[in-house]
């Protein structure tokens, strides 16, 4: 579903990401583990077409993606959620789903996205800036659903998450993938949250993927020692 080949991408004269290799089937969940500075904002971005990758090819559901606009890449079944969640703070919850619609043609958001997050259907006409942190997570989650994804990339969705929201996001994730049949990737710095969801966890490593192993075979201390600063 997601086929990233040989890919590179940085800032400038700056190389983060190093020919990047990875092939994720269709209905899996990836957690790509890595310390701060390990290039998985980059690579995330890089994916969306954020920052401009300098080689390699980016392919969705056998549609070649790569050098696409973001809005192309969203039209084409990328969605991204990213750090720190981004939401419009002033405009309501139902209208910050909503925006995630401009792509699908469609006017109202689908009962089942409501339905995954029952907290934003209270809070349907608050403001997004008036959310907490878990529930403007929630919210940024929803609206990317909202574009009706193949693939579904989050970076570091755990930040700044009280623990009790961080296993619930866990189970939701899983039940989206498991409801839709979506394509999931998550950059992480949290490992019990990798473990939760992921059935794969990679680790970046100075740009270059050093570790990958399916979760029910993960060694947990040596995924650590690469975490651990």
């Amino acid at each position: 579903m997601l086929s990233i080949q040989n890919l590179s991408s940085g800032y400038g004269e700056s190389e983060v990401v190093h020919g990047l290799n990875l092939a994720v089937p269709k209905g899996e969940i990836v957690a790509i583990m890595g310390r701060n500075g390990m290039g998985k904002t980059t690579l995330m971005k890089s994916l969306m077409g954020i920052v401009p990758a300098t080689g390699g090819t980016i392919t969705v559901d056998g549609r070649q993606v790569s050098g696409l606009k973001s809005h192309a890449r969203v039209a084409g079944g990328l969605a991204y959620v990213p750090q720190g969640r981004q939401i419009f703070s002033a405009m309501t919850v139902e209208e910050n789903v909503e925006t995630g619609l401009s792509v699908t043609g469609k006017r109202s958001v689908p009962a089942d996205i409501y339905e995954l997050f029952p907290v934003l259907v209270e809070m349907k006409h608050r403001r997004g800036g008036n959310l907490s942190g878990g529930q403007q997570q929630q919210l940024a989650i929803a609206r990317a659903l909202a574009s009706d994804p193949k693939v579904l990339l989050l970076d570091e969705p755990t930040e700044g998450i009280q623990p009790s929201i961080i296993r619930e996001m866990a189970r939701t994730l899983r039940r989206i993938r498991d409801q839709r049949g979506l394509t999931i990737v998550v950059s992480e710095q949290v490992l019990s949250f990798a473990l939760d969801v992921a059935d794969r966890v990679l680790v970046l490593e100075k740009g270059a993927l050093v570790h990958d192993s399916p979760r029910a075979g993960i060694d947990e201390a040596h995924v650590s020692k690469f975490l651990s600063v």
